[in-house]
């Protein structure tokens, strides 16, 4: 049987502090993002997964954005190196936990950076975005790390969001949900799908037609519903002022088998 793990991590007192380079900064309440937090894994765990608590990391302000810490394929971890220098500390936990889960670890190293926002994995296709955080010495050992394992490694270049499941994600059937004005090369996804709202493009897969979605973007999710899927909102605005999405704030690991 597949496993429905996801990792989290409790945000940072720093939150407020983390990290924002393409929108402006707004002030941040940190005791709305704990609720807002606690909301979103218990829609998680609602729907079926099992979530894994990495130990927090109180001085990372932008640490509750798992996602960018680790890659998963198959029962393969790889442990990324971010982009952001001040980010690097992260993966130690992450590293711990993805280990005691039985992950076979592998690591992004110097001078490869690679943020776990820019992959957008499609079935056995990986899309992984070239951008601000991840540069190409962190695509080419992404490469060598899953083409071995199955995986087909597809380049996308990003320069207008902050990565590219900023831009697009992608419904269960593969189509690419995605804001065209956010992205520099649409055509690069076969099927693809342009949605009302920035946050409409973000899509957490919660098994069946089940997605989660951020509250914000409720056009979008009246359009997905209107196409038979089955949208769970959840309010995550405190994150969203970071440039943090649905996405950001777990890793699915779907291929773990006990």
């Amino acid at each position: 049987m597949p496993s429905q793990k996801a990792l989290v991590r409790r945000p940072s007192p720093l939150l407020a502090e983390g990290l924002v380079t393409h929108i402006e900064r707004e002030k941040v309440d940190v005791d709305l993002a704990l609720d807002q937090w606690e909301e979103y894994v218990e829609a998680l765990q609602t729907h079926g997964w099992e979530t894994v608590e990495v130990d927090p990391a109180d001085d990372c302000p932008d640490s509750v954005f798992v996602e960018d810490t680790v890659v998963m394929y198959k029962n393969v971890a790889l442990i990324t190196r971010p982009g952001a220098e001040s980010r690097r500390e992260e993966t130690i936990g992450v590293e711990e936990a993805v280990a005691r889960l039985g992950c076979s670890v592998n690591w992004i190293w110097e001078p490869g950076t690679l943020d776990g926002g820019d992959v957008l994995k499609i079935g056995d296709t990986i899309y992984v975005g070239r951008g601000g955080r991840t540069n190409a010495a962190g695509v080419q050992q992404l490469r060598a790390a899953f083409e071995p394992l199955g995986a087909r490694v597809v380049a996308v270049p990003v320069s207008k969001v902050l990565h590219l499941k900023t831009a697009v994600t992608a419904l269960p059937d593969g189509t690419v949900l995605g804001r065209i004005p956010q992205l520099d090369a649409p055509s690069l996804f076969p099927r693809f799908l342009p949605v009302p709202e920035d946050s409409g493009a973000h899509v957490v897969l919660l098994g069946g037609a089940k997605l989660l979605m951020a509250a914000s973007a409720p056009k979008t999710a009246d359009l997905l519903a209107d196409l038979g899927h089955e949208p769970v909102l959840v309010d995550i605005s405190e994150f969203e002022k970071l440039e943090g999405c649905v996405t950001c704030l777990s890793v699915r690991m779907r291929e773990l088998y006990a």
